[in-house]
């Protein structure tokens, strides 16, 4: 099974925003941008990019998939860490830019790479004129240097 998209530019303005067909609208190198939360918790687990192929991927196969901006290319989620994200809802938003991908996150529960359960585990202070972030407290579920090691 091949899932396929429908291409935006062929759409109104009123069928892209109000609309049925699914017209993922990527950017100019060929990417949207996924929220991802825990279901559930509604908890922000990352924020990641998809291209057309992850994205394609994703619902085909119901691990979730994104694009590695940095290192230029696919990337199943928990493929090295066993951090499997097992998509449990998709949805988009209003110009169909942005998705938000609902999982059940597998594994020990973390989402980041330093094995925390979220990548947002740092907020931030300001004093005076000096803006700083400051660590919530999230506890590590894994060693990042014992994972990916090797």
């Amino acid at each position: 099974m091949t899932i396929s998209f429908t291409n935006p530019e062929g759409l109104s303005h009123a069928a892209l925003e109000e609309g049925t067909d699914f017209a993922p609208r990527f950017d100019t190198n060929g990417l949207v941008t996924a929220i991802t939360l825990e279901a559930g918790s509604n908890v922000v687990l990352m924020l990641a990019h998809m291209n057309e192929e992850a994205l394609r991927l994703t619902l085909e196969t119901g691990d979730v998939h994104y694009y590695s901006r940095s290192r230029g290319k696919l990337w199943k989620k928990g493929e090295t860490s066993g951090e499997v994200q097992k998509l449990v809802e998709m949805r988009t938003d209003c110009d169909q830019d942005a998705v938000l991908v609902y999982v059940n996150q597998t594994g020990r529960g973390a989402a980041c790479h330093t094995g925390r359960k979220s990548c947002f585990f740092r907020r931030v202070t300001v004093s005076g004129e000096n803006a700083a972030l400051e660590d919530t407290g999230e506890p590590r579920l894994f060693n990042p240097t014992e994972v990916y090691s090797g």
